[in-house]
């Protein structure tokens, strides 16, 4: 029998939690399902739409600069990053991997905000759509994270 590696939350009223998203554009066939499946998932935690904002950039790459902008406005409780990045025949996708990675970290522990890491990385598009789902495993996160965040800052 295989072990659950997902998490087990249990959904919270977040109606009054206000998140941003960026969301890639290269491979936005696949970005644009990611951010369905992350909507979805807060509107699970019935977070509003109007307090929902979403940005779109050029590719994952762009991602932190603009969720360190948002973070700098302190008017989100939590935020979510949404790529896809699939290897090719170049060492690019180590490279941007890395970039994306380490730039969400770095928005993460510099500003104190939790970031959801809808970024998935694989070998091909078919793997990528077979993970649409880690949009809202991405927004779950943020949400329960900005939550803990929220109960050990009082």
């Amino acid at each position: 029998m295989q072990q659950s590696t997902k998490a087990d939350f249990k959904i919270f009223d977040a109606k009054k939690y206000r998140v941003g998203i960026v969301v890639a554009q290269f491979n936005r066939d696949i970005t644009e399902e990611l951010l369905k499946s992350a909507g979805n998932k807060l509107s699970e935690y019935g977070v509003l739409v109007n307090k929902i904002s979403v940005h779109r950039v050029a590719g994952s790459v762009e991602i932190p600069v603009v969720l360190k902008a948002l973070a700098e406005t302190k008017k989100f409780d939590c935020l979510v990053a949404i790529g896809v990045v699939i290897r090719g025949d170049t060492p690019h996708f180590d490279y941007v991997c890395k970039m994306v990675s380490d730039g969400v970290l770095r928005v993460m522990m510099d500003y104190g905000l939790p970031v959801g890491f809808g970024v998935v990385t694989t070998e091909n598009a078919e793997q990528a759509m077979a993970r649409l789902h880690v949009g809202g495993e991405a927004s779950e996160a943020a949400l329960q994270t900005a939550r803990i965040v929220k109960e050990v800052r009082k």
